[in-house]
């Protein structure tokens, strides 16, 4: 007998795309399964076993992951059921006759993995509460460090190690699956998680105050990194859902999701951490946007990737499964769970809206300020909002505004035409600051 010789590399493990499949059937089904395996030329092996002292049939082939779906359905109109032993694993590398042809075969279709293997990836993605909550800690206490010193390196080094992404999308998929365990575990997993991140940014932050190796008085507003996360604006709704439907398609594929969870945690870690900064500092302001900004983050990516997998072949076996708990205290704890979320998507959307459409108005303004003739050297780099926050916080608004101008002369007062303007427009108490930065410009008409 001549032995088979591969003309192409195993596929390895870091990149799954064959898998193995182990079916078992009775004895009146095997021919009908080997007869489907055959049509699809499908390489297999088959043993008979016993199972309750029954004989059965154990078949075992290797399949490409982007044929187990269609696979499935074609094992389902054939009536080939099996609801005792059916396992999908990866496999190191896979040496058959046929193995190739059928990745040819498939390599171009986009298959989404199967519910089971969707809850599979998506539990392995999660950790447990004892583990997943110091990381979460550790990571915002380098998230911090970063923010602090200005560091974008540090900052991204943080988010590589939150493990954030495995409760975001149990929960999507809980929802979407009807797994009601699943769908609380990770609302829980979440909140705790954040408010844990918040606490550990605060205490680092107020522990280098006590010891001196930052100053109480430092402007923690003037950090651009920080300045970048001090209230929510119309880009954070879309890099929200964005974030959110990019970890839901992404986990539903075959592909690995860790570059999506250091995605998920970019949007989410920084911003606990700015809340911790800046309550430590005493900024109450920016600790209260910053928040907003976070909780709005979190609820917008949940709802993107919710919304991203319903255009999936998932769903609930049954009708009423959130609420159909078995004893009157789970139904309750439900009930209040419920209430409490349908609550908040209430207040923050209604803060961030009008938080967004006073960004807006102030954007115009210091575009038609600037667009006069005695500003006609000078363009606008950035806008900074602050948040409005509610009647209780008494001191104005800050609202920092970037502009580039040239190196020669001297500046021009804007401040006060634009604090003018924007008090006009928005009927708001603000503070208006421009930050210059001066150019060099060769000059055109030198030659040089």
């Amino acid at each position: 007998m001549g032995m088979f010789r591969p003309n192409t590399v195993p596929s390895s493990a870091g990149s799954p795309v064959v898998r193995q499949l182990q079916i078992l059937v009775r004895e009146e089904q095997v021919e009908n399964l080997v007869d489907l395996l055959r049509a699809e030329d499908i390489d297999f092996i088959r043993q008979e076993v016993l199972l309750d002292d029954q004989p059965r049939w154990l078949v075992t082939a290797p399949v490409p992951t982007d044929a187990i779906t269609y696979l499935f359905e074609q094992l389902h109109d054939a009536g080939i059921e099996s609801e005792q032993y059916m396992v999908v694993s990866s496999v190191e590398a896979a040496i058959t006759p046929n193995v190739e042809t059928l990745r040819a075969r498939f390599a171009s279709d986009f298959d989404p993995l199967t519910e089971a293997a969707l809850r599979s990836k998506v539990l392995d993605l999660s950790r447990d509460k004892w583990s997943f909550l110091p990381m979460l800690f550790f990571s915002a206490i380098i998230a911090t460090a970063g923010l602090l010193v200005d560091s974008p390196a540090i900052v991204v080094g943080s988010m590589v190690i939150a493990p954030i992404v495995g409760p975001v999308l149990t929960g999507a998929v809980g929802a979407t699956t009807g797994d009601r365990e699943m769908l609380l575990d990770s609302i829980w997993l979440q909140s705790t998680g954040l408010v844990v991140a918040i606490l550990g940014a605060w205490l680092f932050s107020a522990g280098l105050q006590a010891t001196g190796f930052l100053p109480s008085t430092l402007d923690i507003s003037s950090l651009s990194l920080i300045a970048l996360r001090i209230s929510p604006g119309l880009l954070t709704v879309f890099v929200g859902l964005a974030s959110g439907a990019a970890g839901a398609y992404g986990v539903v594929t075959k592909g690995p999701t860790s570059l999506i969870g250091v995605m998920i945690a970019a949007a989410l870690i920084p911003a606990a951490a700015t809340v911790g900064i800046a309550t430590a500092w005493g900024q109450l302001r920016i600790a209260a946007g910053s928040l907003l900004l976070l909780v709005l983050t979190v609820l917008l990516i949940n709802l993107g990737a919710y919304v991203t997998l319903q255009r999936f072949p998932y769903g609930p076996d049954t009708s009423g499964w959130l609420f159909g708990a078995e004893s009157r205290r789970e139904v309750a704890v439900l009930s209040v769970t419920a209430l409490l979320l349908v609550a908040l998507v209430g207040v923050v959307g209604v803060v961030s809206y009008q938080q967004i459409s006073f960004e807006r108005t102030v954007n115009e303004e210091v575009q038609t300020t600037l667009d006069q003739p005695e500003y006609d050297s000078a363009q606008v780099v950035a806008t900074r909002i602050q948040y409005g926050g509610p009647d209780a916080f008494t001191e104005p608004e800050t609202i920092t505004v970037v502009v580039s101008r040239p190196a020669s002369g001297e500046p021009p007062a804007i401040a006060q035409a634009l604090e003018a303007r924007i008090t006009a427009a928005t009927d708001q108490n603000v503070t208006v600051r421009v930050q210059f930065q001066e150019y060099q410009r060769t000059d055109e008409s030198s030659g040089s």
